[in-house]
């Protein structure tokens, strides 16, 4: 990109890191040439990593720090916390007491600093929270404070860029009304990329105590029987519903119905009564496969349950796809792209390698350079790479606020829905013609 092309110079400006996690912003913004003047995060081994990388040590908690002590900068960049709009978690939002208030101290910060631009990242369900009065909060207290802001939530995600993760998430851009105009950010859906895989993986002898990272023999057996029970059934489809193997068997049996059918709310009478039908249409091949899986001690609370996301096929087979141990079951997905890293143990199996990722591999799917010194402990890198912003979509947010003409371009009504051609009318020569 031309310098000349950004209304806001690149490597002239500064920048503050509010939330800073191990700094996915920092990366986005550094690379554009500004300079990070602060950062903050309430996560001590976050702001360890952050040193580490950065040489910034960064404050604790925002809400014990004053406006004024932060320096003046030119553009706030703020990955709030989402716990209190995630689905996983409480989706309290504003009422949360901890958490959602969060969002008040950046309003705050703005208040004080005015700062020429701001970009705001959280979890794609903020849009639609509470149906939608946390958003319409959060519009008007941005255009309150004296800035442009798109009407509408702008979701995206890596793989919408061809980076194998899907992980949509809302970005809310900032510019200083009396810095310019912010055109609104058009995405179609419809031109999205095809992703691979392979291109964050790394080889098997790249990895320092690869055995650390491969599934142990149980596990392999575990998803072994999970595969031939989907090789084995009779079903004119995969089961779209969450397969519970508690279920197969008489209702009178099904220790989900221990407390009556009626107290059970509808959704779940659903999966009971599918996961029963399966049952009695394969009665005889699921009470064999039954006895076999039960032997393996693994085979217990959710890893007895299963979840295919992996669409249609005529020969399923699970090493060809991303899996995932979670709370509801071994979830299967399309060995196309990763699904979001999340912040919790839930790293994703790479089937056809049989192991789990590598933080390395993690930081990759997060657009994160190969020379970022991960947390040396496996479990708070983990975490760390859940919990951070992709890095290409901060670049990508950052050019079009700052009003990146190529950027606008790409990203406008007329590039990503072009209206076809108008033709002229055929002229008719047998009307008229003398």
């Amino acid at each position: 990109m031309q310098n000349n092309e950004i209304k806001f110079p690149i490597g002239t400006f500064t920048y503050i890191d509010l939330f800073c996690g191990i700094g996915g912003f920092h990366q986005g913004m550094s690379k554009l040439g500004g300079e990070c003047l602060y950062a903050c995060d309430i996560d001590p081994d976050c702001r360890k990593t952050y040193e580490v990388n950065y040489g910034i040590r960064p404050d604790g908690d925002i809400t014990k720090v004053r406006a004024e002590e932060i320096p003046p900068h030119d553009v706030l960049c703020a990955g709030f916390p989402c716990q209190a709009f995630s689905k996983a978690g409480n989706r309290l939002g504003f009422a949360d007491a901890t958490k959602g208030t969060l969002f008040f101290d950046i309003i705050r910060i703005i208040n004080h600093h005015k700062p020429k631009y701001a970009l705001l990242e959280n979890v794609r369900n903020l849009a639609s929270h509470d149906h939608g009065n946390t958003w319409k909060t959060i519009y008007d207290s941005l255009v309150d404070a004296g800035y442009y802001v798109n009407a509408d939530p702008v979701i995206f995600s890596p793989h919408y860029l061809g980076i194998p993760q899907h992980r949509e998430r809302v970005f809310i851009m900032c510019v200083r009304k009396d810095i310019g105009k912010l055109p609104p950010f058009v995405f179609n859906s419809v031109k999205i990329p095809s992703c691979s895989v392979d291109s964050i993986l790394l080889e098997d002898y790249e990895i320092p105590d690869l055995d650390k990272f491969m599934l142990s023999k149980e596990q392999i057996d575990w998803i072994d029987n999970w595969n031939e029970f989907l090789q084995g059934i009779k079903c004119d489809k995969l089961p779209g519903f969450p397969v519970w193997t508690d279920c197969f068997c008489e209702y009178e049996d099904n220790p989900l119905l221990k407390e009556g059918w009626d107290v059970l709310p509808k959704w779940e009478q659903n999966f009971i009564k599918k996961n029963h039908d399966l049952w009695v249409a394969n009665k005889e091949f699921i009470n064999q496969w039954l006895v076999k899986a039960r032997q393996n001690r693994l085979f217990f609370g959710s890893k007895a349950k299963l979840e295919w996301q992996a669409g249609e096929t005529h020969s399923p087979n699970l090493w060809e796809h991303i899996m995932q141990i979670r709370p509801s079951g071994l979830r299967v997905k399309p060995g196309t792209y990763f699904p979001a890293l999340v912040a919790i143990t839930q790293t994703s199996i790479v089937g056809k390698k049989r192991r789990f990722l590598t933080p390395r591999e993690c930081a990759r799917l997060q657009s994160f350079p190969d020379s970022f010194q991960c947390d040396v402990k496996k479990a708070q890198a983990y975490k760390q790479f859940g919990n951070s912003i992709n890095v290409d979509l901060v670049d990508l947010f950052a050019r079009f606020r700052f009003g990146d003409k190529n950027v606008r371009k790409v990203y406008s009504q007329d590039s990503q829905f072009p209206q076809p051609k108008q033709l002229m009318p055929a002229l008719n020569f047998e009307e008229g013609y003398d």
